[in-house]
């Protein structure tokens, strides 16, 4: 489970079995739980899940938030959602993942300033333009760098 919980997105079956298990074993989790849990589930219900070692479906795991949609094709669905993404600006969507991963539980102030100055990055460079372009028709290619400050 928490190499799942390190996704951007998760999906699952309905049917399928998740669970925090290491209470199982008279351990705690690991492998960076107690960040990516926390920013998933209320704190009672990560306390539940992993004091317990309850199996929970991929339909209460989607209630709970542990992922992102429940399916009959899991695969499919990710595939589809990482097309999209893919068709999309990469600066666009680098920045956006850049500012739910410094920003999520961070104060207002911060949130605002990082919005502000990735924002002030993106506006008018060739990957804006060229997405704003494909919304008119016009297929312009996207430009793809290796980091966001290039």
């Amino acid at each position: 489970m928490q190499i799942a919980l390190g996704a951007d997105m998760r999906y699952a079956t309905p049917d399928c079995k998740l669970s925090i298990m290491e209470a199982k074993w008279g351990l705690i989790p690991d492998m960076s739980a107690s960040v990516t849990l926390r920013e998933l589930v209320r704190i009672d219900v990560a306390k539940e899940l992993t004091m317990t070692g309850r199996i929970i479906s991929g339909t209460e795991a989607a209630h709970l938030g542990l992922v992102t949609r429940c399916m009959e094709d899991p695969m499919a669905e990710a595939k589809k959602v990482a097309n999209e993404i893919a068709s999309r600006s990469p600066d666009s969507v680098a920045a956006s993942k850049k500012l739910f991963q410094e920003t999520w539980v961070a104060e207002e102030q911060r949130c605002l300033d990082l919005e502000t100055s990735l924002q002030r990055k993106l506006l008018y460079s060739w990957n804006q333009v060229a997405a704003a372009g494909r919304n008119f028709g016009v297929n312009a290619p996207y430009i793809k760098k290796k980091h966001l400050d290039d």
